[in-house]
């Protein structure tokens, strides 16, 4: 079988496939990647026609939510040092979870696991929508900018109940 090992994890003397061989790590972890361009194009190709497995950036939604973060991450850049590691890292933190819940949601077989993450991300747009109220009380963000970032979290949550709703309307 390609990028098999024998039964007790050893390398044999014998193997003299180089990605085989270079894939076998230290720490007896497996990591076949290998460096044929046919092999690698036909197995992306395969990736692009699977129906089950949905590319995030393709979503609307999604692409939305990653704009978010990035401003996010602009906004926070601004926070105080003492509120690095505190609320700056809180707000950062969620923020990147709607994105990722989603993308990780798009790589997950069929349509229920992905309204489970989208579930998971609308509760990471509700505390992140939680900590710019926080931020804004403690005048760490101007009152324009949360409104603005507010207005985007809130469209994200909408847009992201409309995505579940959709999704288990046939379960």
């Amino acid at each position: 079988m390609i990028g098999s090992y024998p039964r007790n994890n050893r390398r044999s003397k014998q193997d003299s496939t180089p990605w085989i061989r270079s894939a076998y790590l230290s720490t007896n972890s497996f990591m076949f990647l290998p460096p044929y361009p046919e092999l690698l194009r036909d197995l992306t190709e395969a990736f692009l026609h699977n129906p089950a497995m949905k590319d995030f950036r393709n979503l609307k939604l999604w692409e939305k939510a990653h704009l978010l973060t990035l401003a996010l991450y602009k906004v926070t850049a601004s926070f105080p040092r003492d509120e690095t590691y505190r609320l700056a890292s809180q707000i950062r933190r969620a923020s990147s979870s709607i994105p990722s819940n989603i993308a990780e949601g798009c790589g997950r077989e069929g349509d229920p696991e992905l309204a489970r993450f989208c579930i998971i991300a609308r509760g990471s747009a509700t505390e992140l929508e939680y900590q710019l109220l926080l931020a804004r009380d403690l005048n760490l963000i101007q009152p324009s900018d949360y409104a603005n970032l507010s207005e985007q979290t809130v469209e994200i949550k909408r847009m992201l109940t409309v995505l579940v709703q959709k999704l288990t309307a046939d379960c």
